[in-house]
């Protein structure tokens, strides 16, 4: 184990962490307004329609297979009676086709925001290195699942065991160092797009609109027919919508 590894998989993750929080709230603070994805759906819909969907969808499929392997540890799925080989197989066909879906819909994605020009020319500065960036991560993530049919190695017994180490502030840096050079690019791409993520559109999955389902309902009267005098069985009549406001 080197300084380079006890930097890398022993303090970095604690700076990127840091970053991100405090990214967060300082946008927060100074540019609230800012926490969107500054929609470019009046420029163009017919490949938003397909590639939104199919590169977000397939993207929470990708984030919850990444929380049941890194989470989720051996010896849980053994007193479940998972087998090895069976737990292995199913992560390899959903994690593997959910990330084939999230870069066939970012492809798409990219594709529709080089050919018009009014989604082109609304592209920012952090745009242009963030969609590099978690390209890079699918396709290092893609890469690392597919080494996994002819690498006997195990990422539950290494990366895992990491990843766990840093929230008992105790990082595993041999459990990291050890592993093969695919899972460490990925790990690094992902803590670059954490690091970057409070200062770039990727700030509006902060901004999931929860609060609606719990939103309480808006009472208000009708009108009736006219101004003053509403029409005979319709005053004090009263219903209830939701409403989106």
């Amino acid at each position: 184990m080197t300084h380079v590894h006890i930097a890398l998989w022993g303090v970095l993750p604690y700076l990127v962490l840091a970053v991100l929080i405090a990214g967060t709230a300082w946008r927060y603070r100074y540019d609230r307004f800012g926490f969107t994805t500054r929609s470019s759906q009046l420029h163009e819909s017919r490949l938003l329609r397909i590639g939104g969907p199919l590169f977000h969808y397939a993207l929470f499929a990708v984030i919850g297979g990444h929380v049941m392997g890194l989470l989720v540890p051996e010896i849980f799925t053994e007193r479940l009676h998972i087998s090895e080989s069976l737990y292995h197989l199913t992560a390899l066909a959903v994690g593997g086709s959910a990330g084939l879906a999230a870069v066939a819909g970012l492809a798409i994605l990219l594709y529709r925001r080089l050919r018009t020009p009014a989604v082109r020319s609304a592209t920012s500065r952090s745009d242009r290195l963030v969609h590099p960036l978690l390209a890079a991560a699918l396709l290092a993530g893609l890469l690392a699942t597919a080494s996994s049919i002819s690498n006997p190695y195990d990422y539950r017994l290494g990366v895992s065991v990491w990843f766990r180490s840093l929230f008992a502030l105790a990082p595993d840096v041999q459990a990291m160092a050890r592993a093969p050079f695919t899972y460490q690019l990925h790990a690094l791409l992902g803590m670059a797009l954490f690091a970057l993520w409070p200062f770039s559109r990727l700030v509006h999955a902060f901004t999931a609109p929860l609060g609606y389902v719990i939103r309480p309902y808006v009472v208000y009267r009708s009108r009736g027919r006219g101004p003053y005098r509403p029409a005979a069985g319709m005053a004090g009549e009263r219903e209830t919508h939701r409403t989106p406001g």
